[in-house]
């Protein structure tokens, strides 16, 4: 199946459990030994975004946020979720207001941009990355970056807009290092372990809230993002009617049945009588009142499954059950 991401943005406040999670990461990157630069040029490796063991929580950072490296060192960005993240620089006297949001599809600003060397006032863009295939879409699972001139500079991930955000320091050559790769891998498991928290933590309020007859499409904050429908198996009765709301802060998704259409972000088939095969909320977007709900009425008994069209590769699935 082919499928397509609706692009979004959000700008949130921090949650308290993960400033104290980099307050934390900070201690620890703090109690390793700075190192001294021996001569050559250094590579070093950031993770791209973060995830469950079965992708249900997917975590919106740069691991390290901050890095620094000196004169000639190369960065290595890794996929590191199923979710799709860029590093992007952009130009000199660029805006992100002026990028997003994105109409649907991968637009040009999404793609590969600018070389091996980062110059340090153009666009530069790895394109998307994921560490997994994903339908419909041209990732890479690694993007490098050599800097040679000092500097501080600042990227973005163009998918979550302002909540994912990362900065390069770069130093003289020859500097010690303030920390080592391996203090920044220990901060930034740390900082992992709260993301995970985070996200099951929106998980379990959800759960409070879904029924038989209102299924949550997932939800977000400016943290982490839950993939799953909660509750993804429902039962109900011929001619009831199941709400699927989206109650989160930025994340679209979709709620299909039957075979998805050429065109995933317009809805098609008629909701308020279904007695199965093809059906398609289209874009359910989050945060948007009675435009994030999709209600379906069902006319007929049997067993309708249905994909959340941009995330069903990360098992975003469910199945509503219908009696007489």
């Amino acid at each position: 199946m082919k499928h397509n991401h609706g692009i979004r943005m959000g700008f949130h406040k921090l949650p308290i459990i993960f400033a104290a999670a980099i307050a934390l990461a900070m201690s620890v990157m703090a109690a390793g030994p700075a190192s001294a630069s021996t001569w050559g040029p250094h590579s070093w490796k950031v993770q791209v975004g973060s995830e469950s063991w079965d992708q249900e929580i997917q975590g919106m950072a740069f691991l390290p946020s901050n890095i620094t490296v000196n004169e000639g060192d190369t960065i290595n960005w890794q996929a590191n979720s199923a979710e799709i993240h860029t590093v992007t620089f952009l130009a000199k006297g660029q805006s992100l207001d002026s990028l997003l949001p994105f109409n649907p599809g991968v637009p040009d600003e999404l793609l590969k941009r600018g070389g091996a060397s980062y110059d340090g006032h153009s666009y530069y863009n790895s394109g998307l990355l994921a560490n997994v295939s994903v339908p419909g879409f041209p990732v890479a699972k690694s993007y490098s970056l050599m800097f040679p001139q000092e500097g501080d500079f600042t990227y973005w991930c163009l998918v979550h807009g302002m909540v994912m955000k990362g900065t390069v320091h770069v130093q003289e050559r020859g500097s010690a290092y303030p920390h080592t790769q391996a203090d920044y891998d220990r901060s930034s498991k740390v900082q992992e372990r709260a993301i995970l928290r985070d996200g099951h933590q929106l998980d379990a309020s959800l759960a409070r809230q879904a029924n038989n007859h209102l299924v949550l499409t997932g939800t977000d904050d400016s943290i982490s993002m839950v993939m799953r429908f909660v509750q993804p198996t429902v039962r109900v009765h011929v001619g009831d009617t199941v709400v699927f709301s989206n109650p989160g802060m930025g994340e679209p998704h979709t709620v299909t049945f039957g075979t998805e259409p050429a065109n995933i972000f317009g809805p098609s088939g008629d909701p308020a009588h279904f007695s199965g095969g093809n059906l398609s909320s289209g874009i359910i977007p989050a945060n948007a009142g009675p435009h994030s709900k999709f209600a379906v009425t069902f006319t007929a008994a049997g067993t309708f499954k249905y994909v959340c069209a941009l995330h069903d590769y990360m098992g975003m699935v469910g199945k509503v059950i219908v009696v007489a």
